[in-house]
C-alpha cells in the first residue's frame, strides 16, 4: 500500500462524474528486457494516485509483442497482465484497451487478443473484441481498431460502426472515442496508415465525432504526450508508458495521464516518473468575461503582459478587420511581441498569397523559428477570429476560432514544443513589424485587436 505522506492527489469530479487513469504503450511482457523498467517506473507513479482511479484506459502496445510465435506473444501477454499489471485488482477497477501494431498485427495475433483480453463483443461485423463501446452511466467510450486486417490492415478504420454507435448513445453526456493511431500530425511526424490512420480516413472519422459533440479522441503511438484541439474536439496522445529510448531527449518524458470528468468537463494531469505534475489542462475553455476586453491602439504600444504566461492562465485575442482585396503574398503584421535590438519572438499576421493567419515563435537566438499556421483568409472578406494563447497545452495551445462559434482550433505546427517557455518581451507593434509602420504592414483594412 501507498502510505499518506508520498501519495498523489488524483483531480476528482466536481460533483457527479468520472476519475480515470490513461496511458499507453509500454511495449513489454518479457522479463528483464528493455521497457521492464521503464514500465514499471510509470506503474509505480500510478500506484501512488489516491483515490486510485475507478477504470483504467490503455490505447495499445501493451506488450513488444510482433511475432510469428503464438505461443510466445500469448507468454508476453501473461507476463504483461499477471507480473507487471499485477498491482491492478481488474475486479474492482477494470482495464479497457485498444489494438494496437505490436499486439494486432494479423489473423493470429488477433484471435490471441480477443483470447487474451475477453472485451465485449458489441463490435461491428468480424470485428468482435477487437472493437467494442463501454457505456458507464452518463459515460460513452468507443474503441476503434485502426488496424483491422479486414480493411487492410493498419491505418484502415471501420466508420459507419463508429456513427451509429455514437447517435444510439447521443444522451450520454460524455462520449470519448479511443483508438491506437492519432488521426492529426503530432510534434510534425506524420505518414499515411503508419503515423496516422490513413489520409483518405481523417475528415470523415472527425467529421462523425464533431457531429456527435465527442469530447476527445484518445490515442498513443507517437511517443510524446501532445494535445490538440480541431473543431471543438481534443486529440490526446499519450504514448510515455515504456519506450524511453525513442522519445525526443529534453522534450518527450516517459508519464501516465490521470483526468478527471464531470458536468463543467475535463481537466487532467500529466505524471512523470517521479511523480511530478508536468502539464495540464481544463476544457472546455470558458469565454472571458465581456467586462474585461480592451482594445489596443495600432502602432507600437508598451506591451499589455510581459514575461512568462504561469500555468492556469490563457490569453485571449479578437482579431477584426477586412483582409487586402488585392493578391497580397508579402507578410502582413496583425502584432508582434518584440525586445529593440532583437528579432522579434514572436510574430502573428498573414503570409502567402491565401493570406494563411500564421504565427511564428523563434525561442532561441541563432536558431530557426517555428511556424503555427491557422485559416485561409478569403480576399477582401470581413474576418472576426479569436486565437487564445494557452501554453498548458503545448504545441496545440495555439488556437482560434470564428466569433460565432465556439468551436476551437489548434494551429497546426511541427514542433515538440509550444509557448510554455515563452518569455514575452515588453514590447508589441500593432499593424506593422518592429522595423517602423512600413515593415511587413497590415494590407487590408480596419484592422482591431482586442485582449483579455
Amino acid at each position: 500500500m501507498t502510505s499518506a505522506n508520498n501519495s498523489i492527489p488524483a483531480l476528482l469530479p466536481r460533483g457527479r462524474g468520472h476519475q480515470f487513469l490513461l496511458y499507453g504503450d509500454s511495449c513489454s511482457g518479457v522479463p528483464g528486457a528493455l521497457h521492464e523498467k521503464t514500465f514499471a517506473s510509470v506503474n509505480a507513479v500510478a500506484q501512488r494516485l489516491s483515490p486510485q482511479p475507478e477504470f483504467v484506459l490503455f490505447p495499445g502496445d501493451e506488450i513488444i509483442g510482433l511475432t510469428p510465435d503464438p505461443d510466445a506473444l500469448r507468454a508476453q501477454w501473461s507476463y504483461w497482465l499477471d507480473t507487471e499489471m499485477a498491482w491492478l485488482d481488474r475486479a474492482v477497477i477494470p482495464m479497457w484497451h485498444t489494438t494496437g501494431n505490436h499486439t494486432t498485427y494479423d489473423l493470429m495475433s488477433e484471435a490471441v487478443f480477443r483470447a487474451v483480453l475477453e472485451l465485449p463483443k458489441n463490435g461491428p461485423p468480424g470485428q468482435a473484441g477487437l472493437s467494442y463501446f463501454v457505456r458507464r452511466g452518463d459515460l460513452l467510450m468507443v474503441f476503434v481498431n485502426t488496424l483491422w486486417s479486414g480493411l487492410g490492415g493498419e491505418g484502415h478504420v471501420e466508420l459507419g460502426w463508429l456513427e451509429t454507435t455514437l447517435r444510439e448513445h447521443g444522451d450520454a453526456r460524455h462520449k470519448l472515442v479511443l483508438g491506437h493511431h492519432p488521426v492529426f500530425p503530432i510534434n510534425g511526424f506524420t505518414g499515411t496508415y503508419q503515423r496516422e490512420i490513413g489520409h483518405e480516413y481523417a475528415r470523415p472519422f472527425w467529421d462523425i465525432l464533431v457531429n456527435a459533440n465527442v469530447l476527445a479522441y484518445l490515442c498513443s503511438h507517437i511517443l510524446a504526450f501532445d494535445v490538440q484541439a480541431h473543431r471543438g474536439v481534443l486529440q490526446i496522445c499519450t504514448a510515455g508508458a515504456g519506450t524511453a529510448h525513442r522519445m525526443p531527449e529534453g522534450v518527450e518524458y516517459l508519464h501516465c495521464v490521470q483526468a478527471a470528468l464531470d458536468e463543467e468537463g475535463l481537466r487532467y494531469q500529466v505524471l512523470d516518473i517521479d511523480g511530478v505534475v508536468r502539464e495540464r489542462m481544463e476544457w472546455p475553455l470558458c469565454d472571458p468575461d465581456p467586462a474585461v476586453w480592451r482594445e489596443l491602439p495600432l502602432g507600437e504600444i508598451e506591451a499589455p503582459f510581459s514575461g512568462c504566461v504561469e500555468s492556469g492562465r490563457r490569453i485571449e485575442l479578437r482579431l477584426v478587420g477586412q483582409s487586402a482585396a488585392t493578391d497580397v503574398a508579402s507578410a502582413q503584421t496583425i502584432f508582434t511581441a518584440f525586445a529593440p535590438g532583437s528579432i522579434a519572438p514572436f510574430w502573428l499576421g498573414l503570409r502567402g498569397p491565401k493570406q494563411t493567419l500564421t504565427a511564428i515563435v523563434g525561442r532561441e537566438p541563432g536558431r530557426s523559428p517555428s511556424y503555427w499556421l491557422g485559416p485561409d483568409l478569403p480576399a477582401g472578406d470581413g474576418f472576426d477570429i479569436h486565437v487564445t494563447l494557452y501554453p498548458d497545452m503545448g504545441p496545440g495551445g495555439l488556437l482560434y476560432r470564428d466569433h460565432g462559434s465556439p468551436r476551437w482550433s489548434s494551429f497546426t505546427s511541427a514542433t515538440a514544443r509550444g509557448l510554455e517557455q515563452l518569455s514575452w518581451p515588453q514590447h508589441w507593434a500593432i499593424g506593422h513589424g518592429q522595423g517602423g509602420s512600413e515593415d511587413r504592414a497590415f494590407r487590408g483594412a480596419a484592422l482591431s485587436l482586442l485582449i483579455a
